[in-house]
Parts: C-alpha cells; structure tokens; sequence
C-alpha cells in the first residue's frame, strides 16, 4: 500500500514539476441577444474584463478558471402608433465564472471550451429615450451556460481571445418568456 501511495506523490511532483500556472486579465467588447422560443430581438454591444488562471499541464491541455463581469443582455426594436422604431434595450450584467477546458493544437493557439456559471448583479430595461427600469425581480440569478472558442498567444504574455458562450437556462423567472443568454466575446488579455 506504501508503494501505491509512493507512486501517486511522485506522479503529482513530476505532473507539477512540468505544469506550468499563469494569471492574468483580460478585456473586451461582446455581442450579446437573447435566444430561445419567444425572442425576437438584436444585439447589444457591451463589454467585459476580469482576471484568469492558466495551468498548463502539459505543451498540449490546459485548464483556465476566470473571474469575468460581463454586461450582456438584448435589444429589440417595437413601432410606437406613428410606426415610428423604438429601441427596446435590456441590459443583464453578471459576474460570470467559466471553466475552460484548453487544447493546444499549436504552439500559440488553443481551442477552448467549458461550462460557466454567471452571477446578475443588475438587470435593467430601457425604451427609447426613457429611464431605465429596474427589472432584477423578474430574471434569474443564476444562469449556467458553456463556451466554445479559441485563443491565440501573440507573444508569451499577450493574447487575444474569441468565444461563444451559449446561455442554456432561461434568463427570466416563471412563464414570463423563454429567452437564454447569448454572447459573442473579442477580449485581449496580458498573462503574468
């Protein structure tokens, strides 16, 4: 049994001794909508930042965890009696924390997916030129979702970032609508 454990314990040190662990953080500009049965909607240009870690265990798989705020949400446009458009903005901001699962396929480019769980901090809902409406008491929050995406290292610290991450729990409590996030991210990150 001594044996087994002695194998184990050199196994972790030589798995770590060739690991390699990053921070960093990252910024970007997203393309956000709602998807789902009862949306029709467009999308709304937010943006996001936060920090990340990388553990490289090997040259060619990673797992990266993130800390990212995302202002996410939708926009639709309604005709007023004079079929005059009038946009129709909400605006879901969360703290979202998703786990990438990364392939190396080169050297500096990697393939990425994993789940998320995103945390609302502030829902709002705004028509035309009005006030924006708190509307936190009608959608979740909680909302889980999995990214799909792609990274690319431009140096050995910087890189830029592309992801899709599909929201697949509805954004809104009870009946009121069947819609699911949707975000288009474009994020530059510095790793240290």
């Amino acid at each position: 049994m001594k044996k087994v454990f002695v194998l184990i314990a050199a196994a972790i040190v030589c798995m770590s001794a060739n690991a390699q662990v990053q921070f960093g953080a990252k910024v970007g500009v997203d393309a956000t909508h709602f998807w789902g049965k009862d949306t029709e909607h467009g999308m709304k240009i937010g943006y996001q930042f936060g920090a990340l870690m990388e553990y490289k265990f090997n040259p060619h798989f990673a797992i990266a965890p993130e800390v990212v705020f995302a202002s996410q949400g939708g926009k639709f446009n309604i005709y007023e009696a004079d079929n005059k458009k009038v946009d129709n903005t909400f605006t879901t901001n969360y703290i979202n924390v998703p786990l990438m699962f990364k392939w190396y396929a080169t050297p500096n480019f990697s393939l990425d997916l994993g789940p998320q769980v995103g945390f609302n901090v502030y829902s709002k809902y705004k028509v035309g030129d009005l006030d924006a409406e708190d509307i936190k008491d009608i959608t979740k929050g909680v909302d889980f979702g999995v990214g799909l995406g792609g990274t690319y290292n431009l140096t050995e610290n910087a890189f830029v970032q592309a992801r899709y991450t599909m929201g697949l729990t509805d954004a809104f409590k009870g009946e009121l609508t069947e819609a699911k996030n949707g975000n288009i991210q474009l994020a530059f990150g510095m790793k240290f």
